[in-house]
């Protein structure tokens, strides 16, 4: 059976209760296969990046057919919706309905307002940079709150590129640069801790300039040694490997 996220922004968390761990979130029109009710609670996997964890029984729909081939929101930081009971906020990188009205289980949504415009992956920078001094949160993917690969992951998605959400799962992917100076727009570098683990990932802008989640979405220079924090003249996440998704 398939589920639908019919709220703006929920927290998918690592067991069922509300006091666990929030290790992602679905946005509008994320959607879902479920595995396992329990108390109040539905154990799903993510139908587009295969993530799985737990959400409340309160906050999903059943899937229907209305809900293909939906678009992915490029507007910041948040599209107006019009609900039956009112209006609803809706954040950048969530999926809209490819027509103007719908019924998802028993809550109609109009969307007929919207002007949906295509974004590409020459549009990254604006996508990215309208992130800036977004707030951490474990978890987060959106402008209110985000972790490391929560944003690369939601540029990516606004330039309709789908990755993995964790920051070792995208490191599996595209092909190793040798040279920072090979860096270009997009491309991901990944950051170890002492136990060669990869804890954080960030987006080249550029050669030396990297946009990362790290207390808030924030631009850094990055050498061969790592990040330099442009405030502080330190240096705060070794560099592992620079990779090539585009």
């Amino acid at each position: 059976m398939k589920g639908i996220c019919n709220l703006a922004v929920i927290p998918l968390r690592k067991q069922p209760d509300s006091t666990s761990e929030m290790v992602s979130q679905l946005l509008f029109g994320d959607t879902f296969l479920i595995l396992e009710t329990l108390d109040g609670w539905v154990k799903i996997n993510t139908l587009s990046d295969n993530y799985i964890g737990f959400i409340s029984e309160k906050q999903y729909a059943a899937y229907n057919e209305e809900t293909e081939n939906w678009k992915v929101n490029n507007q910041f930081p948040y599209l107006e919706v019009h609900t039956h009971e009112g209006k609803m906020l809706l954040p950048a990188g969530c999926s809209i309905p490819n027509q103007p009205k719908l019924l998802i289980g028993k809550q109609s949504f109009d969307f007929s307002e919207y002007n949906y415009q295509i974004k590409t992956p020459f549009d990254m920078p604006s996508i990215a940079l309208k992130y800036l001094n977004a707030p951490y949160l474990w978890g987060g993917k959106t402008a209110f709150g985000i972790d490391c690969s929560g944003f690369t992951q939601m540029v990516y998605k606004q330039c309709g590129i789908n990755i993995p959400r964790d920051a070792y799962q995208q490191a599996e992917m595209g092909t190793t640069l040798d040279f920072v100076n090979e860096c270009k727009l997009g491309d991901l570098a990944f950051f170890d801790n002492s136990e060669g683990k990869i804890t954080h990932v960030g987006l080249m802008l550029d050669e030396e300039r990297i946009i990362h989640a790290s207390g808030k979405v924030r631009i850094d220079v990055l050498d061969h040694h790592g990040i330099l924090n442009n405030y502080d003249k330190k240096y705060t996440h070794k560099l592992r490997i620079i990779k090539r998704i585009l």
